[in-house]
């Protein structure tokens, strides 16, 4: 994805780092995921996003941490970010998803992390949005929105500033 890059260089973003967002659709308030883990920032602070699409992509270049079907854990040496893909999806055991990394590789910005199909998890009854938190926020002095809450963003584009201590 041409720009990811740049546009997640700390050197270019003084104000903090901005984390893209994995999959294009409607941004969310972490508040507003169907599930109250989520919700309550237990999984640090984030933002949701109600995807448009079935491909979930790095927010950051790092290392994988951990990769399950339905969620990615992504290392970049000092910030923890999870990308997770529905409410409940574990229940899923993995039917629908397409894991597309392992654990301990080295991931792009924008590069592809999993696919997965909507309508069958629609069709097991769970919430498609993919949530992306930084489950190491307390270790930072902010996580916050860098898109508003309603709009529509495209995969690749700013979806969480961090503001380091």
């Amino acid at each position: 994805m041409p720009g990811v890059e740049r546009m997640l260089d700390e050197s270019a973003n003084p104000a903090g780092r901005l984390m893209a967002s994995p999959v294009s659709g409607r941004v969310a308030a972490l508040a507003g995921v169907p599930d109250s883990v989520f919700a309550g920032g237990i999984l640090g602070k984030g933002c949701c996003v109600w995807p448009d699409e079935g491909v979930v992509c790095a927010p950051a270049a790092g290392v994988v941490g951990a990769a399950m079907p339905h969620a990615v854990g992504i290392s970049t040496g000092d910030v923890e970010v999870l990308v997770h893909i529905g409410v409940d999806t574990v229940e899923m055991g993995g039917k629908g998803f397409e894991l597309l990394v392992r654990q301990g590789q080295r991931v792009e910005a924008g590069q592809a992390l999993v696919r997965f199909d909507r309508e069958a998890v629609a069709a097991a009854g769970h919430s498609d949005c993919v949530v992306v938190t930084v489950t190491n926020s307390a270790d930072m002095a902010a996580v916050e929105l860098a898109a508003e809450p309603g709009a529509e963003i495209w995969s690749g584009e700013p979806l969480l500033r961090i503001i380091e201590e």
